[in-house]
């Protein structure tokens, strides 16, 4: 018996799946899996699939498509399998509908044994053995067979190239003795945000592209069911490194100074030959990435395959991730600190030795002194862990530092900035210096820190540092005296950029701006950051709210499952996560995203006119207490609500009404806006 067992019976597997829209085929499978007991809530179920499915599109090509998600609703690790005579779309790189529609469900607390289950399967997807005969089978006790393990499928062996072992813990041999001298070896990471499908199935692309090129790799999968992590003498022996993944990947400077094709995760799935060839292109231009035994690891290779603008969206967007628990802490301290004690308790003492247990003015004195220390700490960490994105861990120090002197001379998070950057680059070109090997060993811990520093230091204090700080000071003067028109423009621009691309890169441009300037607030209760903040927040909750409100005032417009997707909607907007709105923009993006825009550029506008004024960086309605005048900020999300409603109706009304039209896909994402 195969590790599938038992993940698909006879009554999951539809052979004539007869919808060609997407949501009405998933709904179709998931009502399969209710009946036999696997899932027991088919709308919960789906509104679960359907949060999975804005992340990323889940069409593989070669006609698969594999939706899939962990959902509290599911009983137990099941597939729900469908084949389409005239196919689904997935939104598949090359276009093609899906024939064979895998539908993976995992429960939400699923221990190691249950996702390697689903591990095992997402592999045998990329055999094209296995997909040809469930294509041939000619009854549902066939298909379960063929995905249970008890039917092998019938293959000539001239059709699936002999796949390199997948990295399974195996006796532990020297790498040179396995490998043929002169042959290539590969080593690689693949992981994606839920870690279920793609992590192994873009493995297992890698392991059979590479066996077809007379290649040797090794991979390891950082998913879900677990990660066997290379062993340091693999990684030694490898010629050069593969990084298929669309989130962070742990340890990475294990891989230091090897030539490195750093890309998402799809890539290696739909083209992994493509990838193993360019690794070996970089191994004849460059020379192969070998180290000997007990050598040092730098810091990473610049990876190759990304334009630089997104290499440096990536830098900025980590610095900004890790800066925002210390916003959002500092900032909610801050605004609980006035709500106990009045805006006063800024000039109270400090309450070391002064703090009374029964004081309301001690404890609200210790909440604003706490918050006021954690918000010292935003520029560094910004700094910081923009440096850490370039180099890893190697540029951290000189990173914090910088962002430290950023502080010390006022040049505030854009000096924060201009320090990671600097800091990051500059690591990332020491660690790069041929150095004998007897200094080798003191790089990483003093040569590195001590010159980085030092160099980060001088570039701050004496050369960048005083203009930067003279930019911030103009940058917090304009924002502080905004008022009127002025305001209410800034307000109309930034909710236009939260609304184009929702989670895209204008919204991160807006949001990175209102969480940045937050730096510049400091005590005062009613600084122009603040107001900015709340207006972004606030623009940025009306598309999903709106499109909610949509689907109730005119049902007939939406199909079934965008009415699902409404529901879910009211929740995503009133959390302040934009990407609820975006199953419908991908939907109907001519009117969805106009009527968005609107919407939100009307909250925004209206947001800076009432001064509303906002010190965390997330949280929508849940942190309504701690906005300045939050009635008048309700009045401006609800009047973004009905405008968004308003306008996608009017414009969807002037169309005939869908009545099975539904997503042909739904656009990639980025991460949740503040996540």
């Amino acid at each position: 018996m195969s590790d599938t067992s038992g993940l698909i019976a006879p009554a999951l597997v539809d052979l004539h799946l007869a919808p060609t829209d997407k949501g009405e085929a998933l709904r179709s499978l998931a009502q399969r899996l209710v009946a036999e007991g696997r899932v027991t809530d088919l709308d919960g179920f789906l509104a679960d699939v359907a949060a999975r499915e804005a992340q990323a599109p889940t069409g593989m090509g070669d006609g698969i498509g594999i939706p899939h998600c962990r959902s509290a609703h599911v009983t137990r690790p099941s597939l729900a399998f469908g084949r389409s005579t005239r196919g689904v779309d997935f939104d598949a790189p090359d276009g093609r509908p899906a024939d064979l529609i895998f539908m993976i469900a995992a429960p939400a607390g699923a221990d190691d044994a249950h996702l390697q289950i689903l591990a095992a399967l997402a592999r045998r997807l990329m055999d094209p053995a296995f997909t040809g005969a469930l294509r041939d089978a000619g009854s549902p006790g066939a298909v379960a067979a063929l995905i249970n393990g008890e039917e092998a499928p019938a293959v000539a062996p001239e059709a699936v190239p002999t796949p390199v072992p997948s990295p399974s813990p195996a006796p532990e041999t020297a790498p040179e003795a396995a490998a043929p001298q002169g042959e290539l070896r590969l080593v690689a990471v693949t992981s994606c945000p839920t870690g279920i499908a793609h992590t192994y199935m873009a493995a297992k692309a890698l392991e059979l592209a590479a066996a077809r090129a007379g290649a040797r790799i090794e991979v390891e999968t950082q998913g879900s069911a677990g990660t066997t992590v290379l062993a340091p003498e693999v990684i030694a022996a490898a010629d050069a490194v593969i990084l298929a993944h669309d989130v962070e990947v742990r340890d990475r400077a294990r891989f230091a100074g090897k030539p490195t094709v750093d890309v998402g995760v799809k890539a290696a799935v739909n083209r992994a030959d493509d990838l193993i060839a360019q690794a070996a292109g970089l191994v004849a231009e460059h020379g192969g990435g070998r180290r000997p035994d007990g050598a040092p690891v730098p810091a990473p290779a610049t990876p190759t395959g990304e334009h630089w603008a997104q290499r440096l969206r990536k830098y900025l967007m980590t610095g900004v991730s890790y800066m925002i628990p210390f916003v959002a802490a500092g900032g909610l301290l801050i605004a609980l600190a006035f709500a106990i004690g009045g805006y006063q308790i800024a000039s109270a003492p400090s309450v070391l030795g002064h703090f009374d247990w029964t004081s309301s003015h001690s404890w609200a004195a210790m909440l604003f002194q706490t918050g006021k220390t954690s918000f010292g700490f935003l520029v560094p960490v910004l700094s910081g862990y923009i440096a850490w994105a370039v180099a890893d861990r190697a540029a951290l120090a000189a990173g914090i530092a910088g962002g430290a002197v950023s502080v010390a001379v006022g040049a505030g998070f854009l000096g924060g900035i201009v320090s990671g950057l600097a800091a990051g680059f500059l690591v990332l070109w020491m660690i790069r210096w041929n150095v004998p090997r007897a200094v080798k060993g003191v790089m990483p811990v003093v040569v590195i820190p001590l010159v980085s520093v030092a160099a980060v230091g001088f570039l701050m204090f004496v050369v960048v540092g005083s203009p930067i700080a003279s930019a911030m000071n103009g940058l917090t003067d304009w924002l502080n005296g905004l008022s009127g028109s002025n305001a209410i423009l800034l307000g109309l621009l930034l909710g236009a950029m939260m609304a184009f691309d929702m989670g895209g890169p204008l919204n991160k441009v807006a949001y990175t701006f209102a969480a940045g300037a937050l730096t510049t607030a400091g005590t005062t209760p009613d600084a122009g950051s603040l107001k900015v903040m709340a207006a972004v927040m606030a623009a940025g909750m009306t598309p999903p709210l709106g499109m909610a409100l949509a689907t109730v005032v005119r049902r007939r417009l939406f199909t079934a499952e965008e009415r699902e997707n409404g529901k879910a909607a009211w929740v995503l907007g009133a959390s302040f996560i934009t990407e609820g709105a975006i199953p419908f923009a991908a939907a109907d993006p001519l009117r969805v995203i106009p009527a968005s825009i609107v919407g939100s550029m009307t909250a925004g506008g209206m947001v800076m006119a009432f001064g509303s004024t906002l010190r965390a960086p997330h949280g929508g309605i849940w942190v309504l207490p701690l906005i300045g005048s939050p009635f008048l900020y309700l009045v401006a999300i609800a009047a973004g609500t009905v405008v968004t409603a308003a306008v996608v109706v009017l414009l969807k009304g002037m169309r005939k009404p869908a009545t099975s039209a539904a997503p042909e896909s739904l656009a990639t994402a980025a991460e949740p806006v503040g996540a």
